[in-house]
């Protein structure tokens, strides 16, 4: 009779702990059906695949005694920390206390509330992981693609299902974060600023930190190796493993401005011709060329036509060129006077710049150095490019780098592994554990910090 009892008391614990889990799952599934609920989630079909993950049920209000939900809900509460802001992640509907009121309220009590809370605390957390990833402004990604779309192997849906099922859910957010050293730097110094006074007001110092940590967020690389050139800084840094060199550069001037961008350097060409672009050509260069036609010779420069044939100067071929000046274009040859120098590095993109040695190496002892139509000049170009052999395992081919150099001989040097190059643009940088501003070239701060004040 005892065991027929206990058996029974089990029974029906078992059927009414079944029916709570499938009301929970039909409030679930039910709010996540109903459009009005889905337009106020900033990233709905990713909360729509986390509950189906879940088994469509609450992630955070649940009765096991769990750490995470408190934890998760300080990490939004602390999001400033990060240099982004509470008001992103519905925190007019969701709050510590509040998750400890739900949590306490009978299991049978409060389901569609509770239901509302538990999805909005997860679009809060997947739109923290995505801002921490992928960054809030980020030029190439809407919001609306990044919802629908896996960016380079990253989805936040399952990034915070993995994080549930770790022992340390905190470390497994915070790894979406970059690996860049300078976005590391701008971490560590905003953990120091806050650890001193954590409530201490905006300054311009802490807003160019957070502009320049979102640009940083733009960015895609888990390398431990690569290129990152600064535009505002005029520097390039080239990263590997542990060790760090550094090159000063010459960028655009404001009118032809260095992009940004991301790609990789696959090789490497000694003694290059420059093919002189049309706009360079056309604006530039024909001016002076009709002025004085020894300049083309002067500057050893050749004139061909559209077929690509080199054509003798004469007063009435000058006349015609300057009729017709895009049936023509011009390459100057290598040498010690080629604007690229002794090297050039290419690298795929879509605005037809390159990273280049130069015959002006006076250029680099001035402070401001955007100087440039767009490429990007860097000072020591040899010792970039044996660097960049030495790196590859290819540190035999220096000797063969160093005198087709020398002697202006045309080789590629083919890199086994290529290496990333980031161009960037970061108006502040931590040195020496302190933040030093550099003057914002092309006035692409204030748009920035503009949509950062807007959403305080």
């Amino acid at each position: 009779m005892k065991a027929f009892l206990t058996f029974t008391i089990i029974l029906c614990f078992t059927i009414i702990t079944q029916a709570q889990d499938l009301k929970t799952t039909n409030e679930i599934t039910s709010l996540l059906k109903d459009n009005g609920k889905l337009s106020k989630l900033h990233y709905p079909q990713s909360v729509i695949r986390f509950y189906t993950g879940n088994n469509s049920e609450y992630a955070w209000i649940t009765p096991e005694k769990s750490d995470q939900p408190e934890t998760a809900m300080l990490l939004l509460e602390y999001s400033y920390r990060f240099g982004l802001s509470l008001s992103d992640y519905h925190w007019d509907a969701i709050s510590l206390q509040k998750l400890r009121k739900l949590r306490d309220t009978p299991v049978e009590e409060n389901q569609k509330e509770k239901a509302e809370f538990d999805i909005l605390m997860t679009d809060a957390l997947l739109t923290f992981i995505n801002n921490m990833h992928l960054g809030k402004y980020n030029p190439l990604y809407k919001s609306s693609y990044i919802d629908s779309n896996d960016i380079n192997g990253f989805r936040s849906d399952h990034i915070l299902l993995n994080a549930r099922q770790q022992t340390d859910f905190l470390k497994t957010i915070l790894e979406v974060q970059p690996k860049i050293k300078e976005y590391t730097n701008f971490q560590n110094y905003l953990n120091t600023l806050y650890e001193e006074d954590d409530c201490i007001a905006p300054q311009r110092e802490s807003e160019k930190i957070i502009i320049n940590m979102e640009r940083l967020r733009w960015i895609d690389t888990h390398d431990t190796s690569y290129i990152l050139v600064n535009i505002p800084s005029y520097t390039l840094k080239l990263y590997h493993q542990d060790d760090v060199s550094d090159f000063k550069v010459i960028i655009g001037k404001p009118t032809t401005k260095t992009p940004v961008l991301s790609s990789s350097i696959r090789y490497f060409t000694t003694a290059p011709d420059w093919k002189v672009p049309q706009s360079i050509f056309i604006k530039e260069m024909l001016p002076k060329i009709l002025k004085s036609p020894q300049y083309l010779e002067n500057h050893h420069y050749s004139v061909y036509d559209k077929n690509g044939n080199q054509v003798e100067i004469s007063s009435s071929k000058l006349k015609e060129i300057r009729q017709n000046p895009y049936r023509y274009s011009i390459r100057q040859s290598s040498g010690c006077d080629n604007a690229l120098g002794a090297v050039v590095f290419r690298f795929d993109n879509s605005y037809g710049i390159y990273l280049h040695d130069t015959s002006q190496k006076q250029l680099f002892s001035k402070d401001e150095r955007a100087l440039s139509h767009g490429c990007i000049r860097v000072e020591n170009a040899k010792e970039l490019a044996a660097l960049l052999l030495k790196n590859d395992g290819l540190g035999n081919k220096i000797p063969v780098l160093e005198n087709a150099m020398s002697e202006y001989k045309r080789k590629d040097f083919v890199l086994k592994q290529p290496v990333p190059i980031i161009i960037t643009y970061l108006t502040c940088l931590i040195t020496d554990g302190k933040p030093v501003l550099y003057k914002d070239i092309y006035h692409l701060d204030d748009s920035l910090e503009n949509m950062f004040n807007q959403n305080k």
